[in-house]
């Protein structure tokens, strides 16, 4: 991978290669999946966390020598499963076949085949005539018929768990490269007489091993095509899938729609009859019935049934809309509130605040949130309006019902239904001009 990181680390679809493979494992049985661990054991771990059993490879002699220092882990089970934590595109589905069918197999070993034209290195698969395996014969050394074998070799196998501890151990090492390899076990299976079956993948997809970049951006294609076509079948609208992107984690209500270039990432949950897109980022963000976002960024956010934003808006970590609520373009909120029914037309910032119901935010508002040292709140109440270019100077708060002149730059609290207005603020009552209220700074 050239990378730094661990090559089962690598994302796909806003997951870890590792958590794919793990995920799939963990459906087929109710003990936590083992895990063999050599490089970046370290890294890999705090990845997963409890979700696996660990076995340490202290040296990566190759794939039986890996089964072999699980042999202790796993020495009382029936069967055993062997997959590999690069091949994210492997599904439930097919690996419950390939457990059913070792299940009623009277041999010991079932193994995952593929057909695929372009064989890219894989085995090739021998059978005889009555369909059983009787060989894997590696391109290296394959004769120009079995290079002609369009089945290949997954590298993944169900197998007769006492069967496999007797023999793992007995895998000869494989020159020039001083490897032991599990397809060895194959060949043993034959010599004895037991029979190797074969279950052949639905798609030949979901036996691509990402060993390149290349192969990640090839699984990342896959995989969003399987992601969007499920949500389109769910009743999601996608104007052009292709450019739809979305994580395997995203949930997404009936007749929404997304527009073209709409990324939903990582726990984000969309409701129904939304329109999002095009040109819009939502990331780990809750997304209500009947919400419009247009062209704006999303993240740790939430917009309740209702609310809108856009275009060019951005809800950062914190950030709510009310019920109706409504962000226009260039608006941005942190850690801010807006209530149900508010409105922040366009050009403004909100920071560390709590904006009341049916309160309206003028164009170029500013909550001065930040004294270089500590954040502060600011309070807009209920029905308050605050004029274009306010500057809040937290903390802060301006009552129910008042209202702040253009241009103000309010530093002390407005009273409820009061008007204040100046640099810095006074309060006035309306109508009388500049004539002091009460001769207090706003």
């Amino acid at each position: 991978m050239k990378s730094d990181l661990p090559k089962v680390l690598h994302p796909v679809g806003g997951r870890p290669l590792i958590s794919h493979a793990l995920k799939t494992a963990r459906a087929l049985t109710d003990q936590p999946p083992v895990l063999i661990v050599g490089h970046g054991a370290e890294a890999v771990r705090e990845t997963v966390g409890g979700a696996a059993t660990y076995v340490t490879q202290a040296e990566q002699l190759g794939t039986g020598h890996a089964v072999l220092q699980a042999r202790e882990a796993l020495q009382e089970a029936d069967l055993v499963l062997v997959s590999y934590a690069d091949m994210p595109l492997l599904t439930v589905e097919t690996l419950q076949r390939l457990v059913d069918r070792q299940r009623q197999n009277r041999g010991p070993i079932t193994m995952l085949t593929l057909m695929r034209d372009n064989p890219r290195g894989f085995g090739r698969v021998v059978r005889a005539e009555d369909g059983a395996i009787t060989a894997i014969v590696e391109e290296a050394v394959a004769t120009p018929a079995e290079l002609a074998i369009r089945e290949l070799n997954a590298g993944v196998y169900c197998f007769d768990g006492p069967w496999l501890w007797e023999h793992v151990d007995q895998i000869p090492l494989s020159l020039p490269k001083e490897e032991y390899y599990l397809t060895d076990l194959v060949g043993m299976a034959v010599d004895q007489g037991r029979n190797v079956e074969g279950v052949v993948a639905d798609e030949a997809d979901e036996a691509l091993g990402i060993n390149t970049r290349v192969d990640l951006a090839a699984a990342e294609r896959v995989l969003r095509r399987r992601i969007n076509e499920r949500w389109m079948r769910a009743g999601v609208t996608m104007v052009d899938p292709a450019t739809t992107y979305i994580d395997s984690e995203v949930v997404i209500g009936r007749d929404t729609i997304l527009q073209p270039d709409t990324h939903l990432r990582g726990e984000t949950r969309v409701g129904e009859r939304c329109t999002i897109g095009p040109n819009t980022v939502i990331e780990d963000s809750t997304v209500g019935d009947g919400c419009v976002a247009v062209a704006s960024v999303l993240e740790q956010a939430v917009m309740e049934d209702g609310s809108d934003i856009g275009p060019f808006a951005h809800l950062r970590k914190g950030a709510r809309l009310c019920e109706g609520a409504h962000v226009g373009n260039f608006g941005e909120l942190k850690q801010s509130t807006l209530g149900p029914g508010a409105k922040m037309g366009h050009f403004s910032y909100l920071g560390d605040a709590e904006v009341g119901a049916g309160a309206n935010v003028g164009a170029g508002t500013i909550t001065c949130n930040y004294d270089g040292e500590r954040k502060h709140r600011t309070v807009i109440e209920e029905g308050a309006f605050i004029g274009s270019d306010t500057m809040l100077v937290a903390p802060v708060r301006v009552g129910k019902g008042a209202k702040t002149g253009a241009g103000s730059v309010i530093t002390r609290d407005v009273p409820p239904g009061a008007l204040a207005y100046g640099v810095p603020a006074r309060v006035h009552d309306e109508g009388e001009g500049d004539e002091e209220h009460d001769g207090s700074d706003a």
